[in-house]
């Protein structure tokens, strides 16, 4: 164990990483930015390494030694879908020495215990996909496997996109009804046609990577009132409010006014459509839920978990630590 009281956050997602050493009192002593963490892509220890290459920067901008050892490690990193998973991760950590008491977290809880002032309530996040948690205080915690088709998911923007594209195509074919999407989309990338995307898309002309520029486009279409558009809309709503519904239900939640945050690209946007869905589905489906939109930085969220695990309970610590990120 570390005999300073300091404490360790990691929020690894896949593009980037942010580390911060921080005291007992949420006083924040350093705190950088590194690469992405992708186990699945380069392996568990090569992810690890480049994480431990970013905490030794976080522990030299903090003017510790190079083996400083902290009380407890929070890690909230992206890849940890499964508990099984997080405990892979929570070992390789720990190999590292930088202290005994490690514990990973899938990164979505940073999301929520950044919006939250307590380790009470639920995150859903859509971005390029999509994920949800919930934890309470006792450290009961509901989440899902979010591991894309094979876990039952679906949306995120590259969802969205990818039905965008089903639905274009069809209609300008033939095959399908009537929709501005089968002229939004092409004309997004100069194209005039569907079947030009199409082949755009196929030959690599236009990487497949970029289709996620086209969820935007599908809000646009929905804004002003396309009918396929609009539905697409209204069946990200329903999957952003089962998630909801069925988390708080896992922690007996339902009958308590409980946060329920909204976080990712997606919710991030505030599409009127999307949002006022979601509100009017949470209203008759979990009445006692408090939408919150996330906007502190996840990587607070990894602080409040350090400290909760540490058994800090002064107020001013929490506090200390939102006032430097903002939240």
């Amino acid at each position: 164990m570390g005999v300073n009281g300091l404490l360790l956050a990691i929020d690894a997602g896949n593009s980037k990483t942010d580390v911060a050493v921080l005291d007992r009192g949420g006083t924040v002593l350093g705190a950088v930015r590194g690469g992405g963490f992708q186990p699945p892509v380069v392996g568990v220890a090569a992810a690890v390494d480049g994480l431990a290459e970013t905490v030794g920067r976080a522990v030299a901008d903090a003017g510790l030694p190079v083996a400083a050892s902290f009380d407890h490690v929070a890690a909230c990193l992206a890849n940890a879908d499964l508990p099984v998973e997080e405990a892979e991760l929570a070992r390789a950590l720990r190999e590292r020495g930088w202290s005994r008491s490690v514990r990973v977290h899938n990164d979505t809880f940073a999301i929520l215990r950044a919006a939250v002032d307590e380790p009470r309530g639920v995150a859903v996040v859509c971005g390029a996909g999509i994920n949800c948690v919930g934890m309470t205080p006792d450290g009961r915690t509901a989440r899902f496997p979010a591991l894309g088709r094979i876990s039952g998911d679906w949306g995120g923007g590259g969802a969205l996109a990818e039905e965008a594209l089903w639905w274009a195509a069809r209609a300008e074919d033939g095959r399908g009804g009537p929709t501005e999407l089968a002229r939004a989309l092409p004309a997004h990338f100069g194209l005039d046609t569907m079947y030009a995307l199409i082949e755009a898309l196929h030959l690599g002309r236009i990487p497949r990577a970029r289709c996620h520029e086209l969820a935007p486009v599908l809000f646009r279409v929905a804004a002003a009132g396309d009918p396929v558009a609009l539905s697409l809309v209204h069946r990200q709503a329903e999957e952003i409010v089962a998630l909801s519904t069925v988390a708080l239900g896992r922690l007996g939640l339902l009958d308590e006014e409980t946060p329920v945050v909204l976080g990712g690209g997606v919710l991030a946007a505030r599409h009127p459509r999307l949002e006022e869905r979601i509100v009017d589905l949470l209203a008759e489906r979990a009445p006692k839920a408090v939408i919150r939109f996330v906007t502190a930085p996840p990587v607070l969220g990894a602080g409040l978990l350090a400290l909760d695990a540490a058994g800090v309970t002064a107020p001013e610590a929490a506090a200390r630590l939102r006032a430097h990120y903002g939240g």
